[in-house]
């Protein structure tokens, strides 16, 4: 057994019931074959690719092989751009070529955040807020709520604000300060029962570690199980 149906097979047997892939292009069609097997759906997949490659149709291909709808750029841009109005206006003109393309494939697209997207406050404004005024109300946000957290922000409340532009989150906790490991939600910082609260109720919920304080499948079995416990409340 590879690493990568191992690793699908634990998330499977401790109850996950979707995934989120990183890198799309890798073999699209035998992730699909092993999820499918496993009972796993694709949520939606990040693909970084696209800002490497000239023709992003390839991408978007294998981001529907995998059977998902939603390729999200997890990042990538210069964070010098998000410090002022200018760079704002260069990262939408990006993005918004990037959801044209998908939407001639039939997909949505979508944007994963850092910190770097919410510290620089603007006019008042956290940078992302006003970038999502900027592009397309055709693109859709992945927030990451532990780095918008991170970046300074009331991510409850920028949640009530973005609405239905939200299509999924990264759940996570710890400290909240940059450097440190995530822990188990629910046993952290964050205000995680604010959080669930504030987002649409059909946004998905990506439990997610950049970096684990303790073993990874236990920390992500015990987040799994505070968040169920809290959507089931």
């Amino acid at each position: 057994m590879n690493d990568r149906e191992a690793t699908l097979k634990r998330l499977a047997d401790i109850g996950f019931t979707a995934v989120e892939p990183y890198d799309p292009t890798t073999d699209p069609a035998g992730f699909r074959a092993l999820a499918d097997d496993l009972g796993l759906t694709v949520s939606g997949a990040h693909a970084g690719a696209l800002l490497r490659e000239p023709d992003p149709a390839p991408v978007f291909e294998a981001v529907a092989t995998l059977g998902t709808d939603l390729p999200i750029l997890p990042g990538g841009i210069p964070e010098e751009d998000f410090k002022t109005h200018d760079g704002l206006k260069h990262v939408a003109d990006r993005l918004n070529a990037l959801a044209a393309k998908a939407a001639e494939a039939g997909l949505r697209f979508g944007y994963h955040n850092h910190y770097w997207e919410f510290e620089p406050v603007l006019d008042g404004r956290h940078a992302l807020e006003i970038l999502a005024d900027l592009v397309d109300p055709a693109v859709v946000f992945e927030i990451d709520t532990y780095w918008s957290s991170v970046g300074g922000a009331d991510t409850p409340a920028v949640l009530e604000r973005l609405g239905e532009r939200v299509v999924a989150l990264h759940v996570k906790d710890g400290p909240v300060v940059k450097g440190e490991p995530n822990v188990a939600v629910g046993t952290g910082a964050m205000p995680v029962p604010a959080v669930l609260a504030a987002a649409p109720p059909d946004a998905w919920r990506v439990i997610e570690f950049d970096e684990a304080a303790t073993d990874i499948f236990e920390a992500l079995a015990a987040s799994l199980t505070y968040v169920n416990g809290l959507e089931a409340a």
